[in-house]
């Protein structure tokens, strides 16, 4: 299904030049491995987009994107950006094996209305650093979007080097970077050489780092726990821009014990992806199936995200799934 068949083609969104603030990787609802939830996809973007936020990321590593089929990934493009409607900027995740699926993925983004792509990587084949700088440039050359880089070097196997971005910089079409590795030294030293281009964007992947991110000089976050409580990922973003350190201290405080209490029950490499979707599923803004191979909470960790959602101050209002 595409945006076409139901609704005018979408004109984009400019994407700001740095993009700041809060970008939610959201989530992909599905009613199972295969099957949008429609519904509750149109309740999600609403939520999320109530709480102020600055920007939608879809098909990244939170919305499952390389697990989807290539028509569910269509679906849920032409699906975001008729709804969104120019709001805010809809980024694309197009990581893919594939050189040619990633194009076409920029394409069909850019048909949609889309303001921007977003791009790891390839996995599985581990690329040198000259490999995957040439490999950006000619993905920049044929995107008809502009590119930001996603650093992702847990799922990809591949950590984007300084020099790399810094080189990639020089691209006009590759504008910002997504660093989701945790390493803080990294990020500031990416933001220390880039320091002279001020348009270009730098924005941190891990919740837990948004705070600091943000206060030395970052542009924003693309945190998942924004589909869940994204006036709390707002409002820290908001506080640390305005230097407010004591409330920093105590929105982090928040940040850090929604992703402590509800990330981590179960204990697997889904366990991030599962209490989100429970957590979402329980507020009842989107039913929680997961892509092929995770699968959904049982009736025991469900139980356990709610009464942590309870003592979080996390409204619950769906216990049954």
């Amino acid at each position: 299904m595409s945006c076409k068949d139901n609704h005018p083609p979408m004109t984009a969104l400019r994407l700001p030049s740095p993009l700041t603030g809060i970008i939610p990787p959201m989530v992909t609802p599905l009613l199972d491995a295969e099957t949008l939830d429609r519904e509750g996809l149109t309740r999600l973007v609403e939520h999320i987009l109530g709480g102020g936020v600055h920007g939608l990321f879809i098909l990244g590593t939170t919305g499952e994107g390389p697990s989807l089929a290539y028509a569910l990934r269509r679906e849920m493009i032409s699906a975001v950006c008729a709804q969104v409607r120019a709001r805010v900027p809809v980024l694309v995740g197009i990581t893919d094996t594939a050189f040619a699926e990633s194009v076409a993925l920029a394409h069909h983004a850019a048909q949609s209305g889309a303001s921007a792509v977003v791009v790891a990587p390839p996995p599985y084949f581990a690329s040198s650093q000259a490999e995957l700088l040439g490999y950006f440039r000619r993905l920049a050359l044929a995107s008809p979007l502009p590119v930001v880089l996603y650093n992702m070097p847990v799922h990809t196997k591949v950590f984007i080097d300084t020099a790399t971005v810094l080189a990639a910089a020089a691209v006009p079409q590759i504008v910002g970077l997504k660093d989701s590795s945790g390493n803080m030294t990294y990020f500031h030293q990416v933001r220390l050489l880039l320091s002279q281009r001020p348009d270009f964007t730098m924005l941190v992947g891990p919740e837990e780092l948004l705070g600091e991110s943000v206060l030395l000089g970052g542009h924003g976050g693309v945190n998942g726990g924004a589909n869940l409580s994204p006036e709390l990922y707002v409002g820290l973003f908001h506080a640390a821009r305005a230097g407010d350190l004591a409330k920093v201290r105590a929105l982090h405080k928040r940040v850090l014990q929604q992703s402590t209490e509800l990330y981590t029950v179960g204990g697997t490499g889904a366990s991030l992806l599962q209490g989100l979707k429970c957590a979402l599923s329980l507020r009842g803004l989107c039913h929680d199936a997961l892509a092929e191979p995770f699968t959904r909470f049982g009736p025991a960790e469900r139980a356990t995200i709610a009464a942590r959602m309870e003592a979080l101050e996390i409204p619950v209002t769906h216990r049954t799934a």
